[in-house]
């Protein structure tokens, strides 16, 4: 006998059935997942099913191209909620991913047609003035961080730019406008709460030197990170924000950011040029940081002394200038990241970006539906590696000399695009890798920051010479492999 559904049940079962029949998977087993879920976890965690509002929240993420319609959505509410859903997902070797800030752009990374976990239930920031340390959750994103902290006067070594998420950030490096005075984030995380794939909660400090040294760019190889631990640094107001230049004036925009780059080494000074192609033409945004609420003269003249077409500058405090840049000007686009590291942005290399700028400006747009393309150069000081021992991190895997990652962006509006604007990304990495080379610089085979880097990209790459060392620790705390259920930067078992 058939049995007619309320309409509700049936939108439900739609939009539960939906999402795996058309990637593929079993249906069935995927939903018994999300059940046994649901019937397992306490009131402080919940699960979410398609049609939802809160379901849509979950799989959200800053390029649309990194959303995928999950079967169903998590948000774990404590440790031994997310224990018992690892310990879930292994049994029944379901596919998830773990979605902290929702800023991966590689597609499956942070998300998946499985079970997606969004931990945005982890959401602490609590300074220890006794130890210096503060406290953060792992479903954050620095907005929040900074803007907690700013009474009281302190700051942790994080992200540039508004909306990028603590928990991939911090897992892969991170790079920060305080890193030539304390190193990178990695280098200022002192302890992880972790939920190991056995679904055991531990808190990993120096107590356990080989999963602090994994988590310290190791990704998502080892469990699910619900806590970072850093250590505090003093802040105060800082100088800086946003410059846009036009085309006429990309000559002097070059030649000052190649002085910079080669000539200042104050640590509390930085600068991101950003090499644009929107609407038809190649501009620059231009941003300036300085760690103090006024920079001393002649740093930042030439910059300054550019005609510019917008200008956002001014003494603010920290969250201010980070949000004066934010990481998406182009409103949920496909997107994607692809990087190349480089020795020293001199004139030859920032004519190089120009001329990629200008070259994939022009193509893309005209028939692959790009809205932006973009060239993020990054100068930092080249003892920026320095200030953690040579074996502290699984990223950097070298600290011999200092790689200052160089981040290309392509956005566009459609999938059938998709294919194109990958290939084009790698090709462009290639063209500036060449020309890195043709200058003089060893970085044919340097090592890539993953945050950066495209899908595809081989993961020794990435971890270089430290792959063997996080591998035997993979196999120690997670020899069934269930994190290799998740997409990312997979470490061999």
């Amino acid at each position: 006998m058939l049995v007619a559904l309320p309409r509700f049940q049936m939108l439900r079962l739609l939009g539960v059935l939906l999402p795996t029949l058309v990637a593929g998977l079993n249906a069935r087993s995927v939903i018994s997942s999300c059940e046994a879920i649901e019937n397992a976890v306490s009131s402080a965690s919940e699960v979410y099913w398609p049609l939802s509002i809160e379901y849509a929240e979950d799989i959200e993420h800053w390029a649309s191209s990194s959303t995928d319609l999950a079967t169903c959505s998590v948000e774990p509410g404590t440790t031994d909620d997310l224990g018992t859903i690892l310990q879930i997902l292994g049994s029944n070797q379901t596919p998830f991913a773990v979605k902290g800030g929702g800023h991966a752009t590689n597609p499956g990374f942070s998300s998946t047609t499985g079970v997606q976990i969004a931990m945005s239930r982890f959401s602490e920031v609590a300074y220890d003035a006794t130890t210096q340390t503060v406290d953060v959750g792992a479903g954050l994103i620095w907005d929040d961080v900074y803007a907690a902290l700013e009474p009281l006067g302190v700051n942790v070594v994080g992200g540039r730019v508004s909306g990028v998420g603590v928990a991939g950030f911090s897992l892969g490096g991170g790079y920060s406008w305080l890193t030539n005075q304390y190193g990178l984030t990695v280098d200022n995380i002192i302890a992880y709460q972790l939920v190991l794939p056995n679904g055991t909660a531990i808190v990993v400090d120096s107590s356990v030197p080989d999963l602090l040294f994994a988590l310290k760019g190791g990704y998502n190889n080892f469990g699910i990170v619900t806590r970072f631990t850093f250590k505090a640094v003093p802040q105060g107001q800082v100088w800086g924000g946003l410059i846009t230049f036009t085309e006429n004036e990309l000559d002097a925009v070059n030649a000052a950011t190649a002085n910079f780059a080669e000539s200042v080494t104050d640590p509390k000074a930085q600068i991101i040029t950003t090499y644009n192609f929107l609407l038809g033409e190649p501009g620059v945004s231009q941003l300036l940081f300085y760690n103090a609420p006024t920079p001393p003269d002649g740093i930042f003249d030439e910059f300054l002394d550019i005609p510019y077409f917008t200008k956002d500058i001014s003494t603010r405090s920290f969250v201010s200038l980070v949000q004066a840049s934010p990481s998406n000007i182009t409103g949920g686009t496909r997107g994607v990241f692809n990087t190349v590291s480089i020795l020293s942005y001199d004139a030859n290399i920032l004519t190089a970006v120009l001329n990629e700028t200008v070259f994939w400006g022009s193509r893309l747009s005209l028939l692959d539906t790009a809205v932006f393309i973009s060239y993020d150069v990054e100068p930092f000081m080249t003892t920026l590696f320095s200030k953690a021992p040579a074996s502290s991190a699984a990223y950097p895997p070298s600290r011999a000399q200092g790689l200052l990652p160089l981040n290309i962006y392509f956005a566009w509006l459609l999938p059938t695009s998709d294919e194109t604007m990958q290939q084009s990304a790698v090709l462009s990495a290639q063209q500036l890798t060449n020309a890195a080379v043709a200058d003089g610089q060893d970085v044919a085979d340097a090592s890539l920051y993953g945050n950066y880097a495209i899908a595809g990209t081989p993961v020794e790459r990435i971890f270089g010479d430290n792959l063997d060392q996080l591998t035997a620790t993979k196999q120690k705390y997670d020899p069934s492999n269930v994190m290799g259920l998740a997409g990312g930067w997979k470490v061999p078992v």
